[in-house]
């Protein structure tokens, strides 16, 4: 059966169509639930939750680090178009449907490339909050993302 992102009813954080959802979790807690705890992964595997989310955003923080910095009403408009978009279509349904709640309780920041940058940078804290990992320095997001460390370790 396809999946069907659309669907109004939620489904298990862990299964898709009675399988386990290899996005939802680590490959290791997937290959519990499929029985395969032996399981290596191999170099060219699916994405497990982890590598999703790290690739994610990675993409999203660079992404916002190149937006324009006097952005068209145009351009703010198709990020959050964009952003909104993104949130229904993450592959992780418990992700994407937290994802969410987090941007209508504060929506995108498009007004400049800082503006967006601080905002992925607080939401990426916010996530980080509810999954018990270190928070980061939002003020070294230019540093992080755009112009590389300031000591030189980039150059």
């Amino acid at each position: 059966m396809k999946r069907d992102y659309f669907d109004s009813e939620p489904r298990s954080n862990e299964e898709i169509d009675g399988k386990p959802c290899r996005t939802c979790v680590d490959f290791k807690t997937w290959a519990k639930l499929t029985g395969k705890s032996g399981a290596k992964r191999g170099k060219n595997c699916p994405l497990d939750k982890d590598q999703l989310g790290r690739n994610t955003w990675s993409f999203l923080h660079t992404m916002a680090a190149y937006f324009p910095d006097r952005p068209t009403d145009e351009q703010q408009r198709d990020m959050k178009t964009f952003i909104n978009l993104f949130s229904k279509f993450y592959p992780c349904e418990y992700c994407a449907k937290d994802m969410q709640v987090d941007i209508a309780n504060d929506p995108p920041k498009t007004g400049s490339r800082s503006d967006l940058s601080l905002w992925f940078c607080n939401l990426h804290n916010k996530v980080n909050k509810k999954l018990g990992k270190p928070l980061f320095d939002c003020s070294k997001v230019d540093q992080r993302w755009f112009h590389g460390w300031d000591d030189g370790s980039c150059s």
